[in-house]
C-alpha cells in the first residue's frame, strides 16, 4: 500500500467528482471531503482489509476493482460483491453494513480514497442528499448479495461463471470521450480470479472457459477475457 504524495490534491479532487454520492456538491465542498479523504494505492492481490485486521474507515474507489469475500471454516470463499470504480465500501455501521469476518482484495491495481468514521459523520452523513445516497447504494449491494447467495445454491459451477463474466462486463464504466468503448468487452482476469470469485477450482473454471470459447461465446487470451456474445453468455448463465 503507498500513501498518494502531496501533488494528488487535484487528482483526490477527480476521485470524489467521479463518485455518484457527490454529483451535486460544490467545488468548496468537494475540497473539503477531498482534503479529508487521502489516497491510497493497492497492487492486484492486496488485502485492505482483513478479520485479523479491521479499520473503521470507508474507502471510496477510483480505479481498479476490489473483491468483497468471506471465508468458512474448511477454507471456501464466497464472494459478497464485486466493487467498481465510483462506489463506496467498508466499515459503515450506522448504515447496517459491517466488515468485520471479510476480507477485501484488489482485483486490479487500486486506488482508494479513504475517509475516517469521524469524517464520514461530519461529512456524508449530516448531509441529507449524500445519506440518502448512501442508503440506496446499499440497498443495491443487499440486492445483489442475495442474488449472490441464491446463484450458490441453484446454479451449476458453468452458469455461476457465465453469470460471473455477465456481471463484470456490466460493472465495466460507461464509455465516453476519454474512455472509447471496444466492440467487444474485455475481462482482465487471470483463471485463478474468476475461480475465485464464481466459487470453484482453478482447474473446473478453465475447463468451463474452454467450452465457452468453443461455443465462441468468449475468447480466451493470456490473463483476459474478451466476451464475443453477451446475449448467448447471458442465456448460458441460467
Amino acid at each position: 500500500m503507498i500513501d498518494a504524495g502531496p501533488d494528488a490534491d487535484a487528482d483526490r479532487t477527480w476521485c470524489l467528482a467521479e463518485v455518484d454520492i457527490f454529483c451535486d456538491l460544490s467545488e468548496p465542498e468537494m475540497e473539503a471531503i477531498a482534503a479529508a479523504a487521502p489516497m491510497k494505492t493497492y497492487a492486484a492481490g492486496e488485502m485492505l482489509y482483513t478479520p485479523a485486521q479491521p479499520c473503521e474507515v470507508l474507502f471510496i474507489l477510483k480505479r481498479g476493482r476490489v473483491r468483497i469475500f468471506r471465508v468458512s471454516t474448511d477454507g471456501r470463499a464466497l464472494t459478497t460483491a464485486i466493487i467498481s470504480p465510483g462506489t463506496i465500501f467498508g466499515e459503515m455501521v450506522l448504515l447496517g453494513q459491517r466488515m468485520y469476518d471479510s476480507y477485501a482484495e484488489a482485483i486490479d491495481d487500486a486506488v482508494v480514497c479513504v475517509m475516517s468514521r469521524a469524517d464520514v459523520h461530519r461529512f456524508l452523513l449530516a448531509d441529507a442528499r449524500i445519506a440518502a445516497r448512501i442508503t440506496e447504494i446499499l440497498g443495491r449491494r443487499l440486492a445483489d448479495l442475495e442474488q449472490r447467495l441464491s446463484d450458490s445454491v441453484f446454479k451449476s459451477v458453468a452458469q455461476r461463471i457465465a453469470t460471473t463474466l455477465i456481471t463484470l462486463t456490466t460493472a465495466q464504466p460507461p464509455a465516453g470521450p476519454l474512455r472509447p468503448g471496444a466492440r467487444h468487452p474485455q475481462i482482465a482476469l487471470t483463471h485463478e480470479q474468476l475461480a475465485a470469485l464464481a466459487g470453484t477450482s482453478r482447474e473446473t473454471c478453465t475447463k468451463v472457459l474452454r467450452d465457452l470459447a468453443d461455443r465462441h461465446l468468449i475468447r480466451l487470451a493470456r490473463g483476459r477475457i474478451t466476451v464475443l456474445d453477451p446475449e448467448r453468455l447471458e442465456d448460458a448463465s441460467g
